[in-house]
Parts: structure tokens; C-alpha cells; sequence
């Protein structure tokens, strides 16, 4: 197997397969990323896709997780075409992609699922979009398996705004803030090791724990688990003067996510089906 983007997800999801007889390699970019897959005991192949990649680095793997990041510009992503172009079709079963819900662009807070219309806002979501058309035709035309994991916002132990709540920074008022959704990081991993192995393929999941509320709501409730204070708030006239143009992306669009085509399909069941159990878990000893 190899993990593309071994990351946060990428070594979690490595930690699922070790007592599966699997040989997992993760693939990263830079050198401090190399060491902490070394550290977790994952063999590691350390490229950079924006440089290009030659055909034999990628030779011989039948499992495949796509976890890479799109450059942070533009409408493609360049990195997912390099990384296609150098990959041996003949060795590769399936490939396991994470892309973003922001691929569905503005639904005004209405509950969407897997058939909603594709219409980003954001260079985000269309970068996300571009590769989730560039992996699925490459597939289709070499035979291989997909599948595709549209996710919200990530949590967890180590992945909370922690830094943010204690700089004081600002966050919109609620009353103006859309409706977002997120996953905890260990059942995001938990589910992308099912969708390797599920039976169905060639097909595109909601990821979410199907209780969606605003990004407001979720900073006050970290804030409150880790006994900071909340952060101030602005209205949206405020925000477009303070917020970093990162965190306005993120307040563009609003949606609430169904899940139950990954519930019935993967038939995985969430260890933290709802943020406050997730965060109960982020402060535990």
C-alpha cells in the first residue's frame, strides 16, 4: 500500500493497516514529514510532485491512498496529474482519494447528498474538483478502482485551533455564520481503510458525523473544552476586514452533509458520532 500525503490522516490510517499483514510506504515531500513517518515506523519514499516524479519510484503498488494537498493556487491540480502520470496502472487495484466538501460550492445551508450538483465557489473546491476528474478518468481509462471521500473539517487530538483561541483572534458571530460539518480525524482514517476494502467502488461518499452546526458554534465549544475563553466576534461587514482570506474561504459556503450512504454502504459505525464526544476525546490523558 502506499499513502500519498502521509500526514496526520496518512499515519493514522497506516496505524489501522500495521496489524493487517499490509507493507504500507508513505509517501511525503519534505524531510521533517519523512522523519515523522520514519518515527512511526512506516517505511517512507520522500518526493516532491511539483518537481516531478520518475516512472519507477512508483512502480509495484496495488493499494493506493491519495491524501496530497492541490497547490494552494489556481484552478488544477498539478500535483495530482504529476503524481498520475508517473504511477504504474498495471500493478494498481484501487485508489482512495480525499477531496473536500467544498467541491459542492453555496447550498445555503440545505441538506445535500452525494447527487448534489458539483458547483464550487472557492479555488479550493475547484482544485479539488479538477482532481477528482483527473484521478477518475485516469481510472476509468486504465481499469483501476476509485473512490472518492468528499470531507469537511478535520478534528482532533492535535488538530484543534488551540493556537488561534489563544491569540484572541476574532471568529464571525453566529447569527451570520453558515452551516459547516467535520469528522473526527480517528473515524475519517477508520473510514478510509473500509473504503479500500469495501466491496463498492467507483463511487463518491459523503464524510461527515451528520451533525452539522457553524464554525462559530465549534470555536466557542473548543474554546469552553479547553477552558480558554471564546473567542470575540464580528459581523460580516467586520470580517472581510479581519478575517485572513484562508478562514473567509471556509465562510463561503453553506451546507449540511448526509452521511448515510457512507454509514449503509461502508457499514462502519462512528466512534464519535457528534463533536462532543470527539472533543471529550481531544482532552483526555
Amino acid at each position: 500500500m502506499l499513502i500519498v500525503g502521509c500526514g496526520y490522516i496518512g499515519r493514522r490510517v497506516a496505524q489501522r493497516l500495521s496489524g493487517e499483514n499490509y507493507r504500507v510506504t508513505g509517501c511525503v515531500r519534505s524531510t521533517s514529514g519523512a522523519a515523522a513517518v520514519m518515527d512511526a515506523g512506516i517505511a517512507v519514499l520522500q518526493v516532491d510532485l511539483d518537481k516531478g516524479v520518475p516512472h519507477s519510484v512508483l512502480d509495484g503498488f496495488e493499494d493506493v491512498f491519495y491524501f496530497a494537498p492541490p497547490p494552494r493556487d489556481g484552478d488544477t491540480d498539478t500535483r495530482m496529474a504529476s503524481f498520475l502520470q508517473a504511477l504504474d496502472a498495471g500493478s494498481v487495484r484501487r485508489i482512495v482519494y480525499i477531496s473536500t466538501s467544498a467541491v459542492y460550492g453555496d447550498c445555503q445551508g440545505a441538506w445535500i447528498d452525494e447527487s448534489q450538483v458539483t458547483e464550487p465557489t472557492t479555488g479550493r473546491g475547484r482544485r479539488r474538483l479538477d482532481a477528482e476528474q483527473q484521478l477518475t478518468a485516469w481510472c476509468d481509462r486504465h481499469g483501476v478502482q476509485w473512490t472518492i471521500l468528499r470531507v469537511p473539517g478535520i478534528y482532533g487530538p492535535g488538530k484543534l485551533p488551540l493556537a488561534r483561541l489563544e491569540k484572541g483572534l476574532p471568529v464571525l458571530r453566529e447569527a451570520d455564520a453558515p452551516c459547516t460539518n467535520r469528522i473526527h480525524g480517528d473515524d475519517l482514517a477508520m473510514i478510509c481503510v473500509a473504503a479500500m476494502q469495501a466491496d463498492s467502488c467507483n463511487t463518491v461518499y459523503n464524510v461527515s458525523d451528520g451533525h452539522p452546526s457553524n464554525m462559530t458554534d465549534y470555536f466557542f465549544r473548543v474554546a469552553d473544552a479547553a477552558g480558554l475563553p471564546r473567542p470575540p466576534v464580528v459581523t460580516r461587514a467586520e470580517a472581510e476586514a479581519v478575517l485572513s482570506s484562508g478562514m473567509l474561504s471556509f465562510l463561503a459556503d453553506s451546507r449540511r452533509m448526509k452521511n448515510d450512504r457512507l454509514l449503509k454502504e461502508l457499514g462502519v459505525t462512528l466512534q464519535y458520532p457528534d463533536l462532543e464526544a470527539g472533543l471529550a476525546s481531544c482532552f483526555r490523558d
